[in-house]
């Protein structure tokens, strides 16, 4: 991944999308030759000269100070997550860039121990990459068609983007593809030293249109908490939330956990694969129903 054209290819995109009815400018002139604002547009929001804002555009983020890159994301109106992918480039620039820590590939046993303590709620943890390090008996049999691939770690981006089953898991298939690209651009970001990372954004690319289109967005996201929709072969549709809690003694590792209302049919459902995973157990293998 080359750092200037991520830096230019992500403010760019970052400017197209907004109006300057949205900055709060006037719109002189109804035929603007560009999408979005333009560039002295975004310079005089974010309160530098012209020349400044192209020569940050064009890649080159070096020496710019906390404030400048505070006043380029108000300009830009960036989200957090947004925010920390700007701050993430702008260190890449500096003269000697921070190298965070490859994701981890392994959980210790008081981690482990947590997740069985979880009996009733899906629960699993996982990488900065998407790995599923450790998963309790109820994630395991809810996410077992992406456990069914013999490949270790499992990989949520992986099973989302190349596995066709994923379509059907996923009620709203398209949102969840957005998350994860979105997730692991903004991991990239921080990690761009990451081999692993970059071997699986390999592997995506080359096999998925999908995947492609959507990194070529540059669209960064924080995936922390929500409500998402799933259909699970055996028990049918389920309606859950999701909260994502990371471990400050283990940086890079979250727990996500699933939960529903006590009355909710998700949570009869969830009564329900505990039951078909325990049989399952019993009689060997699981079978997922094709």
């Amino acid at each position: 991944m080359d750092d200037r054209a991520e830096i230019k290819e992500f403010l760019s995109s970052r400017r197209a999308r907004l109006t300057p009815e949205q900055a709060g400018l006037p719109a002189y002139g109804g035929n603007r030759r560009v999408k979005g604002l333009r560039r002295e547009e975004v310079a005089l929001l974010a309160g530098v000269s012209v020349d400044y804002y192209v020569r940050m555009e064009r890649g080159n983020l070096a020496g710019a100070s906390e404030n400048v890159l505070e006043a380029l994301a108000r300009a830009l109106q960036l989200d957090d997550a947004e925010r920390d992918h700007l701050h993430a480039l702008a260190r890449k620039c500096g003269p000697a860039p921070v190298r965070r820590r490859p994701a981890a590939k392994g959980v210790r046993p008081a981690l482990q121990q947590i997740l069985e303590a979880i009996t009733d709620s899906p629960a699993w943890i996982r990488n900065a990459n998407l790995d599923i390090l450790a998963a309790n008996q109820l994630s395991q049999a809810l996410y077992a068609q992406m456990f069914a691939d013999p490949r270790r770690p499992a990989n949520t981006a992986r099973f989302t983007f190349l596995d066709p089953a994923s379509q059907d898991f996923f009620v709203d298939w398209e949102r969840a593809a957005d998350d994860i690209a979105a997730v692991l651009r903004l991991q990239a970001g921080r990690t761009p030293h990451d081999k692993t990372l970059s071997d699986l954004i390999g592997e995506l690319s080359t096999q998925s249109e999908t995947f492609r289109s959507r990194w070529a967005d540059h669209n960064v996201r924080f995936h922390r908490s929500g409500r998402k929709k799933l259909h699970h072969p055996v028990v049918g549709n389920l309606e859950i939330d999701f909260e994502a809690m990371e471990f400050p003694s283990d940086p890079g590792l979250t727990l996500i956990v699933y939960t529903a209302p006590a009355t909710s049919p998700t949570t009869d459902a969830f009564k329900l694969l505990a039951t078909w995973s325990a049989t399952q157990q019993t009689g060997g293998e699981r079978v997922i129903p094709g």
